[in-house]
Formats: structure tokens, sequence, C-alpha cells
């Protein structure tokens, strides 16, 4: 039986492309296997797209000998126990519904085990991050926000604004996430969030993934020191048990590069202002372990925020 902790990466990226490589997701290969969350589509694709990058990912894995796509926290221990690399998806965006409450279960059924909301911008469900006029959440978001409760699927408020994203906290009747977002008063950039989303999150039972994006922990300071010294930040202002590893690495930094510059509406000055996104690797990541160790954090407080917090919360959420 494994002595390992669990690893969990809440959010990262393959290509939204044929030519997407799920090996790359061996990467975060590691002694206890791994469990990778990854993107299946955000605010500009339809619905046929994400659906069909849910199917192609789930076939390339099922092909993989190393990997398994894997839709219950019972799953996921027994790849942990047996040293497997297991994966399911997320959806970013609420664009890709369509504005059918209907398709939570739909995408559930395809592996998607988290939701989030806005991009950004202001959709059907609620404003984004790069709103000037924050009209948080909408009816129809809250109606969202109670079918993903109904169906077991994660509620997740990275991308949103400020007013979104406490109403999320409100609405929800289960533990929300953000997946990918660092602390604003840790490094002011308009993709982390406030201290007040951090606690009203935590409030929910819920977790936050810090992610590994230069521009989100610092002048593009891609660096472990830079992703653990916010890691730290959370766990000072809510508990380790609502900390956790959202790294929203992108395993083809080029398409980020062109996403980047033909949506220069979900992407301005605020992402561009440092040149090329830098990344925390996941050779990297899985080094935050050893770190936290060395910096004293007691064994209960890795565990947590390498894996366990997120793994509490989906079991307390998803119907599997």
């Amino acid at each position: 039986m494994t002595t390992t902790r669990l690893f969990w990466e809440q959010h990262a990226c393959l290509p939204l492309a044929p030519v997407a490589d799920v090996a790359d997701v061996l990467r975060f290969d590691r002694p206890g296997g791994a469990y990778v969350c990854l993107n299946v589509g955000y605010a500009p694709h339809s619905r046929a797209e994400s659906m069909g990058f849910a199917r192609q990912f789930a076939a390339a894995v099922a092909e993989h000998p190393r990997l398994e796509l894997a839709g219950s926290v019972a799953q996921i221990d027994a790849a942990h126990e047996a040293g497997r690399i297991v994966v399911a998806f997320d959806l970013e965006c609420s664009n890709p519904l369509e504005g059918d409450l209907g398709m939570v279960q739909a995408f559930y059924d395809l592996g998607v085990r988290s939701l989030g909301v806005s991009y950004n911008l202001a959709n059907k469900a609620g404003a984004g991050c790069l709103e000037k006029d924050d009209t948080g959440l909408t009816p129809w978001g809250r109606d969202l926000v109670h079918e993903l409760n109904a169906v077991g699927m994660l509620v997740d408020g990275s991308h949103t604004s400020v007013r979104t994203g406490l109403g999320l906290s409100e609405a929800s009747q289960k533990p929300m996430i953000y997946s990918h977002s660092g602390f604003k008063s840790r490094w002011d950039h308009v993709r982390n969030i406030t201290d007040e989303q951090a606690r009203e999150c935590a409030a929910t039972g819920g977790v936050i993934g810090v992610p590994g994006i230069g521009i989100f922990l610092g002048e593009n300071t891609a660096t472990l020191e830079a992703y653990v010294a916010m890691i730290e930040y959370g766990v000072d202002l809510v508990g380790w048990q609502h900390i956790g590893l959202g790294s929203d690495y992108s395993f083809d930094a080029e398409d980020l590069v062109s996403d980047i510059a033909d949506n220069p509406e979900l992407f301005p000055e605020e992402y561009t202002r440092w040149g090329p996104i830098g990344f925390v690797e996941p050779e990297v990541t899985l080094t935050v372990e050893a770190e936290l160790v060395r910096r004293g954090y007691p064994p209960e407080a890795v565990d947590g925020i390498l894996g366990g917090n997120f793994r509490r919360v989906a079991r307390e959420v998803w119907a599997d």
C-alpha cells in the first residue's frame, strides 16, 4: 500500500485542438500517481466544440496504457494506491452550455467535474473579472449554481468578477472552488481574488487552487519561491484546509500566445505587459510538497494542500 501523498492538480490545459497529446500529462507522474483536471473549453468555444474536446481527450486517455479517466473519488483513491495518473475535465466558462441548464448533466456524463461561470467578460451567468461594471451573478447564474449543485459538479469562481464570485459563495449550497486564482492582496492582478472572496469561498467549505502563472504571482515571476509565497499567503488568510494546487499549466504555450493575439478583449494589457507569460512547470509544481515540508508545515497541512483538500470537496460535491 502506498505511503505517498495524494497529488491533485485542479486545472491544466492541453491544446484545444485535434493534435493534443494526452501523454503530456505524464509530466505530472510521481510515486503515488496524480489526479489532473484538464480544460475542455472556455468562452470562445461552442457546445459542440467543447463536447468534442471532452470526447477526444477521453478516447485518447482510454487508449493510453498509463492513463485512465476518473470521475469518482473512489477511482482516484484506487489510482493513488496503484501509482497511476487519472484525468477528469473542466469547463472554464458556462458559454459552452449555450444557455441550456440541461447541458450540465450532459457534460458531467462526459467527465466534466467543475465549471467556471464566466471567463473574464460578462455572459448570461455573470460578470467577469475584466468588466468595469461589476453587475454580479445574474438570476440565470443562480439557477446555474443550483443545477451544478443538483448534478454534482463543482462551482468554480476563477475568472469571475468580485461580485459574481461572492454571489457564487452565497448561492451554492455545497462547497465551491476557485480552481486557479491567486490573491489580490499578495499581488494586485485583475485575475486574482480579494480576501473577501477567499474567505467566503472557505466559508462554504471550499478550496482555492493557487496558480503557477508568472503574471498572477508577480512581474511574470514563475518560480517555486513565488508559487509557495502565494500558497503561504492563502494559508495565513483562510487556513491550510482551504488551499490547493491549480497550476493552470499550458502544455502548449504557443497556443496560448495565439489565443491572446486572437482574443484581445479576453486578454488585455494586464496579460501582455510583461511579455510572453511564464509558467511554473509540472516538474516544479511537484516539488511544492518537499518545499512545504522544508518550511515546517505539519504533515496534515501538506497532505491537504497537495491534494487532500480538493479530494474532500469532490467527495462532498460529486455525484459518483
